[in-house]
Parts: structure tokens; sequence; C-alpha cells
């Protein structure tokens, strides 16, 4: 019988499709991981937003994963649970950082506009002499800014 922990590291290889460097894992994507007695394997996972046109994708590569490994499986997109950038793990943010987004400021409470324009680390030289830009980027968990110390413009993750 497979435990939790061989799931996780089994689920680690299955990335974000827009950002390669970090697992769905560590995203906090997949969010709920129960084993029954016969050995089947419940996942339930959400999207970090409703919207996200990845989410089907994402679906089906942990399916595809866990069927290469022999486990029998059922994978469930939840709605209702709510993702949080409070999620994303510490080996995720520092994954983001590699692959140059800034990771999400952590927060307790409910994220606001403050929380955005706060002075965004550079995930290129670590300034905080950063600018935003525009809170809107090319994705909806996005916003971009610019470093003023080495002229880089960069996407954050938002907080949510």
């Amino acid at each position: 019988m497979v435990t939790r922990e061989t799931l996780l590291e089994i689920l680690e290889s299955v990335k974000d499709p827009e950002i390669p460097t970090v697992s769905l894992v560590d995203l906090g994507v997949i969010y709920n991981i129960e084993i029954e007695e016969s050995g089947v394997v419940h996942i339930q996972m959400t999207p970090t937003f409703a919207g996200c046109p990845a989410l089907r994708f994402m679906q089906f590569e942990v399916e595809r994963v866990l069927t290469e490994h022999g486990i029998l499986h059922k994978v469930e997109v939840n709605f209702e649970q709510a993702w949080s950038s409070n999620l994303v793990t510490d080996r995720g943010r520092e994954r983001l950082k590699s692959f140059g987004l800034a990771p999400p400021p952590r927060f307790i409470g409910e994220p606001d506009l403050e929380k955005l324009l706060h002075k965004v680390p550079c995930p290129f030289c670590d300034s905080v002499n950063t600018d935003l830009r525009n809170p809107f980027g090319p994705t909806l968990c996005r916003s971009m800014h610019y470093c003023n110390d080495c002229r880089q413009m960069f996407e954050q993750f938002k907080p949510v």
C-alpha cells in the first residue's frame, strides 16, 4: 500500500505548466490526500484562480503520473476550497524566485491593497528599491514590478 510520503514524492514531479520549477504540491494546489483501505487514493486540488486555463491540464498530469506508478486514484478539482498564496511552501517560494518570480508575502487575515503595494524584493538582485508597475500581470495571479537597481522588470505572485 502506498503511503502519503510516497505520494508526495511522486506528485513532486508534477510541475505547474507555466512555472516548471514549482510542483503543484509546493504551490499548494494539491491540498488533500486520502488513502482508502482498499489502496485507492483520493486527491483534491484547487486552482490558484477559478478561471485558470491550465487547471484541466494540471489535473490530467496528476492523473497521468499516478497511473504511471500503478496507483488507483480519483482526482477531484474543488472550487469550494479557496487557494491562498500562504499555501506556497518555503521550497516553492525559493523555486519561484529561481524562476525569476518574486514570491508572495505571507499575511495574516485577508490580503488587501497594501500587501500589493509593499516594496517587493527583486528576485534577481534582492533589492527592495522596487516599484509596482501594474497590479495586473500576464496572468490573474501575478503583478508587474520594476527594480530601480538592476533595472529588471519582474513579476510577483500576488498575495491572495
